[in-house]
Formats: structure tokens, sequence, C-alpha cells
């Protein structure tokens, strides 16, 4: 039976995707107490035609020792596939959730404390699940779309290498993405912005991927990226990393960086790797 302990910063988005999870064939239980996970597992299995995948959304509500989960899971491990999915946000944007919603964090009417508090509360009684977790995911900059994107890449990963990968493209002028474990600046080649007629359009056209990869210098770029990445993803492997972010960024996230990110998306898939692509910022001006 494969389970995922969903978890993370309240306000980061976890509603949505126990969403997606339930649209990828999850049975999902939401805010379950970390010490009855092993006795929910032994009951569902005895169920006929039971679904096969189960995830557990955990958090500050209903578990605070999250020595507990751990144990948890160590306990199902031998007979079951586990994994744990980390949902993260900055400060800031949680509080302007918060605020648009009207929502109350937990933690604020738990303890009664300040919102600011509250998130530096939660974040250190979360800091082993996140230390722990598979999986982290920033939902800082990144749309309710976007985030099913990463989940289904992440629950669909292929079982050829055992690793899910995401090449995903930014824009340095909206920030690097804290979640990316390789970041490679592609701002140094020829910039279509100042091309009128590509200005508009984005690196997914035919005719602006034609222009970035026109240059003999944004391919040289492309075959020195394809070295790196071939040499790098057996040993990522063989590390045990179940996942791997890879940003590529330029100016505003719209041509190069895009471009770039779905060719290095095509030759891993090729290389039968289970790859995603994700473009952050390509719809902001």
């Amino acid at each position: 039976m494969e389970i995922l302990i969903l978890t993370g910063m309240s306000g980061a988005g976890k509603t949505h995707a126990a969403n997606t999870l339930e649209d990828l064939g999850y049975y999902c239980v939401d805010n379950m107490p970390a010490l009855m996970i092993t006795e929910f597992v032994n009951l569902y299995q005895r169920i006929p035609d039971k679904v096969q995948s189960a995830a557990f959304v955990i958090d500050v509500r209903g578990e605070r020792e999250f020595d507990t989960l751990i144990a948890q899971l160590e306990i199902l491990k031998p007979e079951n596939t586990c994994g744990i999915i980390f949902l993260d946000c900055a400060d800031e944007v949680i509080i302007t959730r918060y605020k648009e919603s009207r929502r109350i964090h937990p933690l604020t009417s738990i303890n009664k404390l300040p919102i600011r508090e509250a998130i530096a509360r939660e974040r250190a009684l979360l800091a082993e699940a996140k230390q722990k977790a598979d999986f982290v995911v920033d939902t800082t900059k990144t749309t309710v779309y976007q985030l099913k994107e990463r989940l289904t890449a992440i629950v669909k990963r292929t079982a050829e290498s055992g690793i899910s990968i995401n090449c995903m493209s930014f824009g340095f002028k909206y920030g690097v993405p804290s979640e990316a474990d390789l970041v490679f600046d592609v701002r140094c080649f020829p910039n279509p912005f100042y091309i009128e007629e590509l200005r508009h359009k984005t690196g997914l056209d035919e005719d602006v991927a034609d222009y970035v990869l026109s240059h003999g210098a944004t391919l040289g770029f492309i075959e020195k990226l394809k070295d790196i990445t071939s040499y790098l993803m057996p040993l990522y492997i063989s590390e045990g990393r179940a996942n791997l972010i890879i940003a590529i960024g330029c100016t505003g996230g719209k041509h190069r960086s895009v471009c770039i990110s779905e060719v290095m998306k095509k030759y891993l898939s090729d290389n039968n790797y289970g790859v995603n692509s994700i473009h952050r910022d390509i719809g902001k001006s």
C-alpha cells in the first residue's frame, strides 16, 4: 500500500493539495492524529476492493509531537511505500492569505498567539517533519494550478528512475525559487524581449524558441547543461533522492528560461526520467 503524509505550514495550500491527491486516486484523511495512522492502515487493508493509496493530512491542528509521526511511518515502512510531502510558504504570504480568506491560524485560536508568533511557533513544531520530508514544495509564488502540476509530477514519477525531476523556469526579477536544487542563469544569452514581434510571446511559441536556439552560445550552454545533468542524475538517484528541481532563470521568466527548460524536459524525458516543466513566472508582465 502507498501511504503519503501531507503536512506543512498552515496557509501553504494543503487543502488544494489534498484535493489534487484525491483526484489522483488517493483516499485522503484530514487532521488524523499521528498515533492512529498505523491502526487505520491495518483496518483499511482488510477492506475488499479498497483504494491502494492513502494520504493523511497532518499539521499542528491535531498533532504537535511529530516524533510520533516519524515513529508511525517506521512501523509501516517494511510492508508499505511511505513518503512525506511538506508544503512551505514565506511568512508574509501566509499572513496575506489569512487576511484575504479571513480565516484564523490554528495556533492563534489554540494558544491566542499573534499571527507572526503563531507562524514562528509552527515552524519550530514542524522543523523535524520538514527535515524528514521526501518532497518540499514552496508555494510562495506558486499558483493553485502550478501546485497541482507539481504534485501530479511527484506522484506519477516513473518507476524506471525512481526520481521526479522538475525543470522550472523563473524570472530573477521575481526572486530565485527557494526550493531549487540546481540554479542556472541564462540572462547572458540574446533576449527575445528586444525583438518587437517576439516581446509579447513566450518561450513556448515556436518563433521565440527558434530565436533563442539560433545562437551558438545558447546551444553550447545547453549541451553543457545536458552533460552535467547526465552526470548528476545517477548520483542523486544512488543517494536516494526522490525529487529534484532544476531552476533556469532569465530576467522575466518568459522567454529564454522557458525555452531552455522545455529543451531540458525533452532531453531528460528521452532518457527515461520522470520529468515535468513548470513555468513559474510565464504569465507575469
